[in-house]
């Protein structure tokens, strides 16, 4: 299918796919019009940007360290400025569950009792056109209370709870450095950020006020004030285009880049007429780590991921100086995923796990945070109760500056004040957790249930991250084998024999695993390390 450009002789918008059902809905004239002028007007600073992460990335590599910017610092040290007030519909954001936008995922999500969800296209979601398109119609067809669907395995049927009951949504579109192949401007791929924003701005941007809310967006992998700018222009571009209100939009920024975590109150001061808030997340935050200070040797090396916690020092350095700074400003501080999924099975394990949760959103609620996330619905009522233990009646805690906070830039990577070592088992679960969730991508499956956890893409990431940094580190571990291609290429090889007498010969064949196994090994054993395994990855998708 095309579309023509909205300019004569501007070149064509071209969809390069094969027809989905009711794509024509999503895909019109004019929203293929609109991605297309936001594709010409931010493209080009987009690629900027991008070339600016290499170049900071050589700069991280050639000094081992980082600092607050001193040239904004007049913005850190002005005590004047806030971020826009939050609309009535995101003062109160004790809950957040996330997921990808499949249609029973939707309904659920907005039936689920939290305060928001996370419809995600980003890191829940692998980017196949029908993931894209039939996500944007979920999200429409929600809006419209058109949407009910029937589970074919179960005979169970999904339907919306009355409107006041409903989850507030967040979009969380792509991050900048993914385009998309299937949908070209001028011959060009269109990033697959401005493809997933502009086709739901431009569609729900408008209903959304009148419904009450607004286009709410979590902006995902931001890594500097820069590029909180670009976003900040996109929506005033996008606010006059269709003709509402300039501050309509609201965005939640994830810090999880630790060059982003140095410029947490420059991101607010870009966004300021647009920002709602911050969330603080691990998984991507602890693979940016490795990703930029993977030449600065010894104190650089993580251990398991599992092993560190929201508790260790530098991770808890940027947990409170997000709350702090968050508050100081007037926005939301939102705190990190309890992935956990119960078990239909085993009540022992769901005693231990929701009391680790319980625990987790406890600390978080009494640090400051005004909520926090969830991945599955089960979950949402022992946050709930976390939060509401602190808030009571109160939509947020902004009112508590944590003006006891100090942080120093070193104390953001103080990575060596951890006692943990890297483990072989911690290297046994990367691979097995980087092959199985790999494998689901590849098929189209962005949010996969593994070992009784909900995981998304960060955690591939930081699982192939740790791959690279120990066998690039010649980490030892404490059975006196040392990491090493060699070894990482046996524990796949047992991974994949160990799923194919899991699965039986019928399922293995009919999944993706080699390939997987195989695309794991390339992003782990490879001496150039590849910015986001997802690039590679995309090259194989399906769809």
């Amino acid at each position: 299918m095309s579309a023509p450009a909205p300019h004569a002789n501007a070149g064509r918008v071209v969809v390069d796919a094969e027809a989905l059902p009711r794509q024509d809905e999503v895909l019109t004239d004019a929203a293929l019009a609109f991605v297309a002028e936001l594709h010409r007007q931010f493209t080009p600073r987009r690629d900027e940007l991008l070339a600016r992460r290499d170049e900071r990335r050589t700069e991280i590599a050639r000094t081992s360290s980082l600092d607050f910017l001193p040239d904004t610092a007049h913005i850190r040290a002005d005590d004047s400025w806030r971020v826009a007030p939050a609309p009535a519909a995101l003062d109160d954001r004790r809950v957040e569950i996330t997921g990808p936008t499949d249609r029973k995922m939707t309904i659920n999500a907005l039936n689920s009792g939290a305060k928001v969800w996370l419809a995600d296209f980003e890191d829940a979601s692998a980017p196949t056109w029908e993931n894209v398109v039939l996500g944007q119609l979920n999200l429409i067809d929600a809006y419209e209370r058109r949407i009910d669907f029937t589970d074919e395995r179960t005979g169970k049927s999904y339907a919306l709870k009355d409107a006041a009951e409903l989850a507030t949504v967040v979009m969380r579109p792509r991050g900048w450095h993914l385009a998309e192949r299937h949908l070209t401007v001028d011959g060009e791929p269109v990033p697959g950020a401005l493809v997933d924003f502009g086709l739901y701005f431009f569609h729900n941007a408008r209903r959304l006020l009148d419904l009450g809310k607004g286009p709410y967006f979590y902006l995902p992998k931001t890594e500097s004030h820069l590029e909180a700018r670009l976003w900040n222009d996109v929506f005033v571009f996008a606010q006059d285009h269709v003709g509402i209100p300039r501050g309509s939009v609201r965005a939640t920024v994830l810090i999880e880049t630790i060059t982003a975590a140095y410029e947490m109150e420059e991101i607010l001061y870009e966004l300021r007429d647009h920002a709602s808030g911050l969330n603080a997340g691990r998984w991507d935050y602890l693979f940016s780590i490795v990703k930029n200070f993977r030449d600065g040797g010894q104190k650089f090396v993580l251990p398991d991921r599992n092993a560190v916690t929201m508790t260790a020092p530098f991770m808890r350095a940027y947990t409170e100086l997000l709350v702090r700074t968050c508050h100081r400003r007037g926005a939301h501080a939102i705190g990190g995923m309890a992935a956990f999924i119960p078990s239909r099975k085993d009540a022992e394990v769901n005693k231990v796990a929701f009391e680790k949760v319980k625990a987790d959103k406890d600390r978080e609620a009494g640090d400051g945070f005004d909520g926090s996330w969830v991945a599955h619905p089960d979950l949402v009522p022992i946050a709930m109760a976390s939060f509401d233990a602190v808030l009571g009646e109160k939509p947020n805690q902004k009112e508590r500056l944590r003006e006891d906070v100090s942080v120093a830039a070193d104390d953001l990577i103080a990575i060596d004040s951890l006692d943990a070592k890297p483990t072989y088992d911690g290297l046994v679960s990367a691979v097995q957790v980087g092959i199985r969730y790999i494998e689901a991508w590849l098929r189209g499956l962005g949010a996969v249930a593994i070992f009784n956890l909900m995981e998304d893409a960060a955690t591939a990431e930081i699982s192939r991250s740790q791959i690279w940094q120990w066998i690039n580190a010649g980490v030892v571990f404490e059975n006196g084998e040392r990491a090493t291609p060699e070894l990482a290429r046996r524990i796949a090889a047992e991974e994949l024999a160990a799923i194919r007498a899991e699965l039986g010969e019928e399922a293995y064949a009919a999944g993706s695993w080699q390939q997987a196994h195989d695309l794991l090994l390339q992003v782990s054993l490879d001496e150039d390390y590849a910015a986001f395994l997802t690039l590679p990855a995309y090259e194989q998708l399906r769809g």
